[in-house]
């Protein structure tokens, strides 16, 4: 129901998913101004009080008795401002208020906004991900839920390690202005990344070792001054947002064509990428927008997911995550799949992972690093010695899902692949927060934040009128590959409730920079802020983190954690209405399209979806012949709903 950038994003991802999603006529509820989507009907054995294992599903996922309509409606509800009171009414609302353009603009001297509509593709990807997350509570035969989720929400789940270092205790003592966002350094100064060689070529750098740096720079005849105070700018970037560079390094590479720069990069082990337009960086889609593979049932078979109570109110409640990440997309991703009620174990090595101990600090712990790994417990595990690999592999054998984003070949380095992992856990699911996607610009790239904007189109979309590309230092693959990490999680785990073997998935920052040329430019830097209700004018623009998050507006989308601000879970679950509304509407649906609909008197509900002569189904709601759901890429099998813009 709606018509969002965030529905349209969410109802690609269900479909994508397996799911044949249909727009139903009718009236946005109040609280989804942006947008409804959900299951209407899934496969005949899930629901509360089914096996809770996927037993006795099709490879369509249908069931024995086919698809069957759920009592009620099990879906999420989209809002622009969910628990922030505040009157935001669209993307460039949520951006201004929720410090989306502070931190895209922060590097430059003033807010900008992101010239992709940033907020609304997060929001869409976690309202599909609450809704796979709902279809999987009933494969465990858990109760039905519903779910909401906002693009506000969305905004701050990025802008969170920023806001919990602004916060911290120790910041907030810091005096200076120039500290007030928790940067160190007053914004705009300096010379920010990309570069540009003599012949007009712009590109960004990376490396994460000084040495490298220095070798770099030494190469191009940069002064050894000028490379020393460089390093501490460029290094913090990712947590700071701002990178102002000493004008001799730039003033290096102005001086340099772009082939000398290559072979400088290539000599001292510097990765470089090219800022590309956002066309010339399109390549084709995945077979499966999360690479998911269902390992062979051979060997003893997995047993069935832990069953899900029938009062549980998080989805995931009762299993298990084992991560090994570090960095932003796969922490995130490992903290969104604990907020979905997973028990996450980190596995850090010995004296647990640095990043706990970088200031700003809260209490004990780095404001940041306990701004996506808050909740979650830790085993130390040298993984270079093998007392310290059989620790991981223990630890991984007890859990549902193993997340990692080591670099392609490690994990199997480890003896933690799935096939070393198919005897001792063979229903394991493996998630591989990956970096290009085996889609580097070169052999060996450093997969990194800003290198992935500016190779994979995304500086080009960040743009405006006037603007030359740059990636935002806003870390916006990372933060939206963690949120796709963690769906490709819950994809997997409805694969394997479906087929009982485990699963491998393997998604990547290349996959955010698609995801967002796909969605486009956005409206932020040009559309109006809307008009609150009353009258009221709308939200401040923000420059002050610390500030945001003191506001009275913005207390139920926070928790104190040592002192700082710790963003809430993007989604809330609650049981769903009981408004048996879901079988009308699809009655309705096949009304309209002269699609016959019978009734499954096993279900007392009408059937979605029947099989087609060609092998495929033929969705009740569209008429059209959807294809057939194989396990490697439809692990859902469900229907899902949304409604057209007329009816916004």
């Amino acid at each position: 129901m709606g018509d969002s950038v965030a529905l349209r994003i969410a109802a690609a991802r269900l479909e994508a998913l397996g799911c044949a999603v249909s727009r139903v006529v009718g009236p946005l509820p109040p609280q989804a101004p942006a947008g409804w989507i959900g299951l209407v009907a899934v496969p005949g054995e899930w629901g509360p009080g089914g096996s809770g294992s996927g037993a006795g599903l099709g490879e369509d996922g249908s069931g024995g008795e086919g698809t069957r309509v759920l009592p009620v409606p099990v879906g999420c509800a989209i809002g622009w401002s969910g628990p922030v009171a505040a009157p935001l009414a669209g993307e460039r609302d949520v951006q201004a208020a929720c410090g989306l353009a502070h931190l895209h603009g922060r590097a430059r001297g003033a807010p900008r906004f992101l010239g992709v509509d940033y907020a609304s593709v997060c929001a869409g990807v976690l309202a599909a991900q609450a809704v796979a997350a709902c279809a999987l509570a009933l494969a465990r035969g858990g109760p039905a839920l519903s779910a909401s989720v906002s693009a506000a929400q969305a905004a701050l789940l990025a802008a969170g390690p920023y806001v919990a270092a602004a916060t911290a205790p120790d910041q907030r003592a810091s005096a200076g202005p120039t500290l007030s966002s928790g940067t160190g350094v007053t914004p705009g100064a300096g010379t920010a990344p990309p570069f540009r060689s003599v012949d007009g070529a712009r590109f960004e750098i990376e490396t994460l070792d000084a040495e490298v740096w220095l070798r770099f720079w030494t190469d191009l005849g940069a002064a050894p001054s000028a490379i020393a105070a460089g390093w501490p700018p460029f290094q913090r970037r990712f947590a700071t947002a701002v990178c102002p560079l000493p004008p001799e390094l730039p003033a290096a590479i102005a001086a340099a064509d772009l082939a000398r720069v290559r072979l400088a990069a290539r000599d001292t082990g510097m990765s470089l990428a090219l800022v590309r337009d956002a066309r010339e960086a399109e390549e084709p889609d995945p077979a499966s927008e999360w690479r998911l593979r269902a390992r062979d049932a051979t060997g003893a078979p997995a047993a069935p997911l832990a069953p899900l109570g029938p009062d549980a109110a998080a989805p995931l409640a009762g299993l298990r995550v084992v991560e090994a990440t570090n960095r932003v997309q796969g922490p995130l991703a490992g903290l969104l799949l604990a907020m979905l009620g997973a028990e996450v174990v980190r596995i850090e090595p010995p004296g647990g992972d640095p990043m706990r101990g970088v200031a700003p600090m809260a209490g004990d712990r780095s404001a940041r690093f306990l701004a996506l790994n808050r909740g979650k417990g830790a085993v130390e595990a040298d993984l270079k010695t093998e007392a310290g690999r059989r620790t991981a592999r223990d630890l991984a054998a007890t859990a549902d899902v193993l997340l990692y984003n080591w670099p392609p070949g490690r994990a199997e380095g480890f003896g933690l692949g799935p096939d070393d992992l198919a005897d001792p856990a063979p229903g394991l699911v493996h998630v591989h927060a990956d970096g290009w996607g085996g889609r580097a610009p070169e052999p060996g790239a450093l997969a990194t934040d800003y290198l992935v904007q500016a190779h994979g189109g995304v500086a080009d979309l960040l743009a405006g009128p006037g603007q030359e590309p740059a990636p935002s230092l806003l870390t916006l693959t990372d933060v939206l590959g963690g949120i796709l990490a963690a769906e490709g999680a819950v994809a997997a785990l409805l694969l394997r409730a479906r087929t009982g073997a485990g699963v491998r998935a393997r998604t990547a920052l290349s996959d955010a920079a698609r995801l967002l040329r796909r969605a486009g430019r956005g409206t932020a830097p040009t559309e109006r802020s809307g008009s609150a209700p009353g009258g009221r004018s709308g939200p401040v623009l923000v420059e002050d983190l610390a500030a945001m998050a003191d506001e009275p507006a913005f207390a139920a989308a926070f928790d104190t954690v040592g002192g700082a601000s710790c963003v809430r879970a993007p989604w809330s679950f609650a049981p769903a209405a009981d408004a048996p509304s879901a079988e009308t509407r699809l009655r309705d649906a096949a009304a309209r399209r002269g699609a016959p609909v019978r009734n499954d008197p096993a279900s007392g509900g009408t059937v979605g979806a029947r099989r087609g002569a060609s092998g495929g189904t033929n969705s009740r709601i569209t008429g059209q012949e959807i294809p057939h759901a194989t396990p490697s890429t439809s692990p859902g099998g469900a229907v899902a709903t949304h409604t057209p813009a007329e009816n916004r």
